[in-house]
Order: C-alpha cells, then sequence, then structure tokens
C-alpha cells in the first residue's frame, strides 16, 4: 500500500460543499463533493453528544495537534475517509452550525456568530493527511488496526468494514439508523445503541445463530436483507407476545437463543405474566434477570433466580439443635441418614460436611427461613433435589 503526506489542507477545504444528512446520523461529502467522508465500512458519527464534537472544534482553538488522518485515493481523483471521520464531521457540522461552544462564561457560540479571527483561526487550521492507495483488501486490514480518535472499533463495526457491499448498507439502513421509530421497542429488549451497531449485531447473532461473520461473508453482495428482518422480528414479536408487559431487566437477554429453544412451545400470556408478577414480588429472588428464562422453562430451574440461600447463622443454629437431638437418640444429624439402613445412620456430620437444603421446596412455597431449614449431609443434600 502506497502512502502520500499531504500537508496543505485546511478545515476550510475539508467544509467545501460539506452535506450531513441529520436523519441517517452521518456526514457524506466534503472537499467539494471529491471526499466521501463515511464509506460503507465506517462506522455512524458517534460525536454528537455535546462533548467529544466541543472537543475536537476546542483543540483547533487552543492549537492542540488533532491526529492524523487518512484519506483512500480512489479513482478520478476522488478521496474517502479512512480514518477520520468523526473529527471531519465534527469540523463540518460546527462550521454549518449543527452544533455550538460553550465560552468561560458557559454562553454557546455557534460558528456563524463567533468573531472573524476565531472564524480564521478554525478554517485556516490545516491538517496532517496521508493519501492512502492499495488493493481493497489491503485498504481494509489497514482500517481494522486504526483506532479512531482513541474510541476502539468494536466487534460488529470491524465486521461491517471487512463484508462491506449492498447487504451491510441495506442492514446499516434498518438498524443502525437511530431515527428508525422501531428503535424505542427494541431498547426494551436489546442492549446498546444503534449508533455503535448493536441493534444491528443482535438482527445479525440471532439470525446466524451465532456465526456473524460467516453469515455476513454468504450474503455480503445481496441486495436485499428480507431474511435478517424478518427472523428479527419474529423474536421480538414472539418476546411480546409471551411476556406482555415490559419490564427493565429484559433488556439485553439473550432472546435469540430463547426463542429457538422455547418458540415452538404454546403459552397462555395471562398465566405468565402471573407467574412473573409472583417471582417479582418474591424476596428471596435475587436474580431478575433470570425469571424470564425461569418461566418459559417450566419454573423448574431454580439456578436461574438465584434464591437466596439461608444465612451462616441460620445454618449454624439449625446444626446446633439437629446435632443435640441427634446425640440424644443416638442417630445422625442428618435426617436422612438416620432413617437409613447404612453405616451413617448414626454418623455426626461436622457442619462443614452438610449443607442447609428447603424442608419444603422453595420452588413448591417453602420460604428461605429458620423454620423451613434443615442441614442435611453433602450426598443427600444433592439426591434430594427439589422435592
Amino acid at each position: 500500500m502506497k502512502t502520500t503526506l499531504i500537508t496543505d489542507i485546511t478545515v476550510k477545504d475539508i467544509c467545501e460543499g460539506f452535506v450531513y444528512n441529520e436523519f441517517e446520523g452521518k456526514g457524506l461529502f466534503g472537499l467539494s463533493g471529491r471526499l466521501t467522508i463515511q464509506p460503507e465500512y465506517q462506522r455512524n458519527y458517534i460525536y454528537a453528544d455535546g462533548k467529544k464534537d466541543v472537543a475536537v472544534i476546542e483543540s483547533i482553538l487552543k492549537g492542540y495537534p488533532l491526529g492524523l488522518i487518512y484519506f483512500n485515493k480512489l479513482a478520478d481523483n476522488r478521496l474517502e475517509v479512512l480514518d477520520g471521520q468523526q473529527r471531519i464531521t465534527s469540523f463540518g457540522r460546527f462550521v454549518t452550525d449543527k452544533f455550538a461552544i460553550m465560552d468561560d462564561n458557559n454562553m454557546p457560540h455557534y460558528f456563524g456568530k463567533m468573531d472573524g479571527d476565531k472564524q480564521k483561526l478554525i478554517l485556516e487550521a490545516k491538517l496532517l493527511i496521508y493519501e492512502c492507495e492499495g488493493k481493497e483488501s489491503e485498504i481494509k486490514e489497514w482500517f481494522r488496526t486504526i483506532n479512531i480518535a482513541g474510541v476502539p472499533l468494536n466487534s460488529q463495526e470491524l465486521l461491517n468494514a471487512v463484508y462491506s457491499g449492498p447487504f451491510v448498507t441495506l442492514g446499516k439502513e434498518e438498524f443502525s439508523n437511530s431515527q428508525n421509530a422501531n428503535i424505542q421497542k427494541w431498547s426494551a429488549y436489546i442492549s446498546g445503541s444503534a449508533n455503535r451497531q448493536e441493534f444491528l449485531e443482535r438482527a445479525l447473532e440471532w439470525v446466524s445463530k451465532g456465526n456473524i461473520g460467516d453469515y455476513m461473508s454468504r450474503h455480503r453482495i445481496d441486495t436485499n436483507i428480507a431474511e435478517l428482518k424478518t427472523y428479527f422480528n419474529c423474536v421480538i414479536d414472539w418476546v411480546s407476545s409471551v411476556f406482555v408487559e415490559v419490564e427493565s431487566e429484559m433488556r439485553g437477554l439473550e432472546w435469540g437463543r430463547l426463542y429457538e429453544q422455547y418458540h415452538k412451545q404454546p403459552y397462555d400470556s395471562k398465566k405468565v405474566l402471573t407467574e412473573v408478577q409472583n417471582l417479582y414480588a418474591d424476596p428471596y429472588i435475587k436474580n431478575r434477570k433470570g425469571v424470564f428464562e425461569y418461566t418459559l422453562g417450566g419454573s423448574k430451574d431454580t439456578k436461574l433466580l438465584d434464591v437466596r440461600v439461608f444465612d451462616e447463622a441460620t445454618k449454624k443454629a439449625v446444626y446446633t439443635k439437629q446435632k443435640a437431638d441427634a446425640e440424644l437418640n443416638k442417630s445422625s444429624n442428618c435426617l436422612l441418614c438416620a432413617i437409613g439402613h447404612d453405616a451413617n445412620k448414626t454418623k455426626i456430620w461436622n457442619i462443614a460436611d452438610m449443607d442447609a437444603d428447603h424442608v419444603s421446596a422453595w420452588s413448591k412455597g417453602g420460604a428461605t427461613d429458620i423454620k423451613n431449614c434443615q442441614m442435611l449431609c453433602k450426598s443427600h443434600n444433592r439426591a434430594k433435589g427439589n422435592r
């Protein structure tokens, strides 16, 4: 790959013919139309937070270095941003009055209303730019190694770069568009943001059963994403039909896996709602995120709920009483050993060799308090299970 250092391009040059699409949240063109600011392998613009974008402009005003910027040189004297699109988009958005910076008195200043000397300082700031020329594979490999302004690319952003093409373009239009009216509904079940590709990543993870890279490779040149959208919507619709009330703990669960495992089973949404409400009201449940898989699985796997265990004081009190009773009756202090017929029938176990057990199983309504606690040897406790 060939690189050439360019030092005479200014912020003003970059902002000539700048176009920013508010709906898609990305910078499109600069350098009088010669520069594509956000080619499809680039991440979305993520600096529009009133902090990072402002910091870029303040860096110029204070004379701080802005770091290297890389352009990919294409045919016909056209360029595309390889690294630096966040900074370049911030330049353009500020010069076109899309956001303001604050002065020492915390007063906002838009570019169009700034003093002329400060406008000139910004516009005449020169950039250090490397123009790169090479094969597509070389350019993308180089792109994979770059950290953009201290914010590393996440896994899905890297995959978008590697498998850029019509499929990725359509996928980003659907799942990486923060203006999509469905984002609010999806956010009930998916963690992250559209701009950082988390919604696209979940959609791809679900449809590919976890093999995202392989799926993107096979569909790279597809000109529709019907399968991706259909599968994603099937998962979301299934979750919202089974669990008719949305809880905050639903966000970020492995809904794709749960859909595959349980969607062929019938559920009564009213009964499910009652079950979830009862579990939420149970003071002994420590992990509410597990409530939903526990319910889908027929309320059997209590490990999903992290049910509160008996505290040490309770265990010691019950152990002391059982041991005293056992010594008086010349039997084992494990209540199940005591009714057995082997050598352990009269064995007195140390507390370290015993477990606290619910007499009446928690899953059958048994409480986690001293009245429902018994000490069993570890072998019998494990054998007892959920009975």
